[in-house]
């Protein structure tokens, strides 16, 4: 063969694989379009909802599936009774589909509601807490004691039933097309809570001691369902005075109690010094955790510990 054949020939196939692996790229960057395109369409899809305390955020999740993109305003660890928002947060707040508040009088709510809705007005609010039984709460004002609504409604089994009631019910009016997903969410949801009631029932069996003592009031709906004593140290995120403290310590001693049991949000200094005072220890207890149904059970046997 002449060389100038040879070389046209070379010269074909050079031109030839080229062409394939143009090919190939082109269809590798086709398919990483389509596979994004797919992706974002997928993420569009999903229902910006946004929740202000982390127990809610649970509920969202777990009702809501594939089908939900869940934020929290009061991130894990701030206090929802004193937590301002970012500006951050307040910008993205303007994407969201749907809002689940507590509803109950937490001050995060009451004091932020009425800007959240001015700033996104399209946005459905669902309340968590609505056809809920409040229980009342004795705060002091100066020399008086008056009552207050104990705002701390889902630490209660029973409640969580009520408020995974609820948000199905937001969410598929909201998104109706996948309702029947959520219904069956909501019920295997519902399931697993009447099982931990039941559950946190038999631990307390025969305990003839029912009282334990937290330093935040947070835990009287699980006490109410329960039937056990919250004695509370606190009232209204305010520092004892010392003639309060010798009260508190003085109630401990009655009942025998050894735990004082703190929130994580809460400063501890007040309650090491009645623990001090009774020979006891303090014990964090989390009324705000994202594990929700784990947590109320270590919750539980922590309190049946400090009562046994």
């Amino acid at each position: 063969m002449r060389t100038g054949t040879k070389q046209i020939i070379n010269g074909v196939k050079v031109v030839a694989m080229a062409c394939v692996m143009l090919f190939a790229v082109n269809l590798q960057v086709l398919y990483a379009g389509s596979k994004k395109d797919s992706t974002s369409k997928t993420e569009a899809k999903k229902m910006r909802v946004v929740t202000s305390i982390v127990p809610l955020s649970f509920f969202v999740k777990q009702i809501g599936g594939e089908h939900v993109d869940v934020t929290v305003m009061v991130p894990p660890g701030a206090n929802p009774h004193t937590y301002d928002p970012t500006p951050g947060q307040m910008t993205a707040l303007g994407d969201a589909g749907m809002f689940v508040k507590a509803g109950s009088g937490i001050e995060f709510e009451l004091d932020w509601m009425k800007k959240f809705t001015a700033l996104n007005p399209h946005m459905v609010v669902c309340d968590a807490s609505r056809d809920y039984r409040s229980r009342t709460m004795q705060g002091h004002g100066g020399d008086h004691v008056h009552e207050k609504i104990d705002p701390h409604f889902w630490l209660s089994p029973q409640n969580g039933i009520l408020i995974a009631n609820n948000i199905e019910r937001c969410l598929a009016t909201l998104d109706p097309q996948h309702k029947i997903e959520y219904a069956e969410n909501r019920r295997m949801l519902e399931v697993k809570l009447g099982e931990l009631s039941v559950e946190i029932t038999q631990k307390l069996e025969g305990m003839k001691n029912r009282a334990f003592m937290v330093f935040h009031p947070a835990w009287g709906y699980f006490a109410d369902e329960f039937n056990l004593k919250q004695i509370a140290a606190e009232k209204e995120g305010k520092e004892l005075t010392p003639k309060t403290m010798q009260q508190v310590i003085d109630q401990a001693k009655k009942y025998d109690i050894k735990v004082v049991f703190v929130s994580p949000t809460f400063s501890s200094l007040q309650a090491e010094t009645i623990a001090r005072e009774i020979g006891g220890v303090i014990q964090p207890v989390d009324p705000l955790s994202g594990d929700y149904i784990d947590n109320l059970r270590q919750a539980a046997e922590a309190f049946v510990a400090s009562m046994q």
